[in-house]
């Protein structure tokens, strides 16, 4: 407690900070009158014009196309092929009239040259410059006038006007905000390449991600030839759709209608149960596998692969408390088929169908699936796009999809070795 000076009267202290002197301004600048501010109702809205960029599935990711002026960052680990994929996209776009520019800043032409020539990507309007100079890129694009610039990779680029190495925080700042500002300016459509850390983000300042337009990640097993490309940023369309790749020896390759590439091809056996899973806005079915031994020691195996190991775990759980299933004794293995990851709680049924029909034994026929997620009291929850997983069971010609209508888990079984054993009667009705 203090005297205050100024009021004369006993009470708390009141500190006040001195003014520095130091006094900042902006003078207020008149907007033009194509610029000036309109009620939001008197703007129209117009459709950003596109253009293909030859690869159907990519386009699928982007909304339907390249819009003019737009920055694509596209990202992956090392090694998943986005030097193919773009270099595929550069050559279709210039069968189709189109200029590109596809400027390699890790590569030398010479090697490009090479990869162009196996993957059959060699074009008379596909220049290339081998290039880690910002200013250098830029004159390219002066002397060159593309209609599509590609940059591989922004941390590899650098430019004068910031210090330190290419890679570093200000150097990438830099060379993104230029590349850009020229985008922007001249309606020209540029696809960046940008590295990732260990845990898959993009490498460097997250302001990178803000700048561009789109961001795309480009993922899969090295271990499979199976690729998908996702949009997680799209500010000309939506982000839940996903492209399918195969890499080939001759390159990548779309696949379309990757339907049957998760599923085995052989007879139903023991142990095999179909689930519908969700990959943006595309259904796919994915085969679940189980296999279960006779523990050999006092603590049983859990080996998954391509599912969430703490939900089969769950599952597993689950099964042996609600539905009377032994799974303590024996060694556990699950994994997918194809090498695709399957982690949404969708797979929870399928998991527990197959593990259920491998311990005891029975097969789940072959136009049967199972989507739903399983609560610790048993029941089964229904899941996302439940409409649109049974629509594409149906398309590819499951009769029966067993999910949330079954209510519980035991319910669920019983409705599987029920539709077992009447395809068993039938398989063994002689034909006439």
């Amino acid at each position: 407690m203090g005297r205050c000076g100024e009021c004369q009267q006993w009470g708390t202290v009141i500190e006040q900070a001195a003014q520095t002197g130091i006094l900042r301004r902006i003078d207020a600048v008149a907007p033009a009158a194509a610029r000036a501010a309109r009620p939001i109702t008197q703007i129209t809205t117009t459709d950003a014009p596109r253009r293909s960029s030859g690869v159907g599935e990519f386009d699928r990711v982007l909304g339907g196309g390249i819009v003019p002026g737009a920055a694509i960052l596209l990202s992956g680990e090392p090694g998943v092929g986005k030097s193919t994929l773009l270099l595929e996209v550069a050559a279709r776009a210039a069968r189709s009239g189109r200029r590109v520019l596809y400027a390699s800043a890790e590569e030398s032409a010479a090697q490009v040259r090479l990869r162009a020539e196996r993957t059959g990507a060699l074009h008379d309007e596909l220049y290339l410059a081998s290039e880690t100079d910002l200013a250098t890129i830029l004159g390219h694009i002066d002397e060159v006038q593309p209609q599509l610039v590609i940059v591989d990779s922004v941390q590899t680029v650098s430019s004068s006007l910031s210090d330190g190495a290419a890679g570093m925080p200000g150097q990438v700042r830099e060379v993104a905000s230029t590349l850009i500002r020229v985008a922007k300016e001249r309606d020209l459509p540029i696809v960046i390449v940008g590295h990732v850390t260990k845990d898959g983000q993009v490498a460097g300042q997250r302001m990178l991600e803000h700048l561009v337009d789109v961001v795309c990640h480009f993922e899969g097993d090295r271990q499979t030839s199976l690729r998908f490309i996702r949009a997680l940023k799209n500010r000309f369309g939506p982000t839940d759709e996903v492209g399918c790749f195969e890499m080939t020896g001759s390159g990548i390759a779309e696949v379309p209608d990757p339907s049957g590439l998760f599923l085995s091809q052989g007879a139903a056996e023991p142990g095999t149960c179909v689930a519908i899973s969700l990959e943006g806005r595309r259904a796919l079915p994915v085969e679940v596998q189980a296999l279960t031994i006779a523990a050999k020691g006092p603590n049983p195996r859990r080996v998954v692969h391509g599912l969430d190991s703490s939900r089969v775990a769950m599952v597993l759980a689950i099964l042996e408390r609600r539905a009377g299933i032994k799974t303590g004794e024996v060694d556990v293995y699950v994994s997918t088929v194809g090498g695709v990851r399957f982690t949404e709680p969708a797979a929870d049924l399928a998991i527990a169908i197959a593990v259920a029909g491998s311990i005891q034994p029975f097969s789940v026929p072959r136009t049967v699936a199972a989507v739903g997620e399983l609560s610790l009291a048993g029941e089964v929850r229904p899941v996302t796009q439940a409409a649109q997983r049974r629509a594409e069971a149906a398309r590819l010609g499951y009769e029966q999809v067993i999910d949330d209508r079954s209510k519980s888990l035991r319910a669920a079984l019983t409705d599987v070795r029920s539709r077992a054993a009447s395809r068993r009667s039938e398989d063994e009705i002689p034909a006439f």
